[in-house]
């Protein structure tokens, strides 16, 4: 791997932060790997990745703070018993099904070359800043979401916020999308919007009949059960399980266990945000997502949003990420993160 020193931001060179004995929070660049590390206490956090196979930048993996993964490892680092369904859906990302009718959700090296068309690309553009410390880490990054012929749709502004202690780890996204040339209508659909794939042990058990290819090729039948599956959602307004899938919520908590210790993983939207408080698409097989702009399928056509930006026009999107491991998370302590972040943004 070679390390990269400076940053490109418009044909000009930025050097990245510098590590001092007190930062214990540390984001590192990998020019050849396509990808900016983040080491809280010398352990691998998760990683910024913007790899042109997968036609959107993504945070992989994520890891507890234990050091387990909470992302699934399938397709860059596969692990036995993986599902291998939905190629595109690869760590933790922002993005839409339904951008001036372009599916930008969907895109992947799946979709064969006829029908490329009708998708979009999210490309990294450049890394405006670089920040560790003691208490958090920052990453600010630009992106470009793109049309088929390259024009550029929507310029993304992202800045990252990395926090963590010896249970914790806590990622906030803060991510503002701005028209370019044209309006934007972000029509609403269920592919969407901020998202995280889970491993394995987090997926919901499954009491009715379902195969997959697993990483090793194996075809694998969920309906005679797997010990290794212990997730379970649960919403702020108290839903649980796969019903918590297209009901609002401020917050979803997604807990299980893997290699016998508790976890949970915690999706938590904003006031501020759209659409607010989201809908959800939290799915049996690992998908995990808040999509606050698919209003009429979430609720299957009560509500409908349409949500339009005009040239020039920005909006803005606030969430956060909370891992817990080696203890049980509960509702309260949920609520009692949920409203400290509401009061930081």
């Amino acid at each position: 791997m070679s390390l990269l020193f400076g940053f490109s931001v418009s044909c000009t060179t930025k050097q990245p932060a510098r590590s001092t004995a007190e930062e214990r929070i540390t984001i590192t660049a990998y020019e050849a790997d396509r990808k900016l590390e983040v080491h809280i206490d010398g352990k691998l956090f998760t990683a910024y990745r913007y790899p042109t196979d997968l036609y959107k930048p993504v945070l992989y993996p994520v890891h507890a703070a234990n050091g387990t993964p909470i992302t699934r490892g399938w397709p860059y680092e596969p692990r036995p018993a993986e599902r291998t369904d939905h190629p595109h859906q690869v760590g933790m990302w922002l993005n839409y099904g339904d951008v001036n009718g372009l599916d930008f959700w969907n895109n992947s090296n799946a979709i064969k070359p006829e029908n490329k068309h009708r998708y979009g690309t999210i490309r990294h553009h450049a890394v405006k800043r670089v920040q560790n410390g003691n208490e958090q880490a920052e990453l600010e990054v630009q992106m470009q979401w793109l049309s088929p012929d390259n024009v550029v749709l929507l310029q993304e502004e992202t800045r990252y916020i990395f926090k963590g202690d010896a249970n914790s780890r806590i990622i906030d996204r803060i991510t503002t999308l701005t028209a370019q040339q044209q309006e934007i209508s972000l029509e609403d659909n269920k592919e969407g919007f901020y998202a995280i794939r889970v491993a394995r042990e987090l997926e919901h058990p499954t009491a009715s009949p379902a195969k997959y290819i697993d990483a090793n090729g194996k075809e694998v039948d969920l309906s005679t059960g797997d010990p290794a599956v212990t997730g379970k959602y649960l919403s702020s307004r108290a839903v649980e399980g796969e019903a918590v899938w297209g009901t609002r919520a401020e917050w979803v908590a997604l807990r299980g266990t893997i290699k016998d210790q508790p976890v949970s993983v915690t999706i938590m939207d904003h006031p501020k945000n759209v659409g607010f408080p989201t809908y959800w698409m939290a799915r049996g097989y690992g998908l995990f997502s808040a999509n606050p702009l698919g209003q009429k399928v979430l609720s299957e056509g009560k509500e409908e949003l349409h949500f339009k930006l005009a040239p020039g026009e920005a909006v803005t999107f606030r969430y956060r990420l909370l891992i817990k491991d080696g203890q049980t998370q509960t509702a309260d302590s949920t609520h009692h993160a949920y409203e400290e972040f509401n009061k930081l943004y």
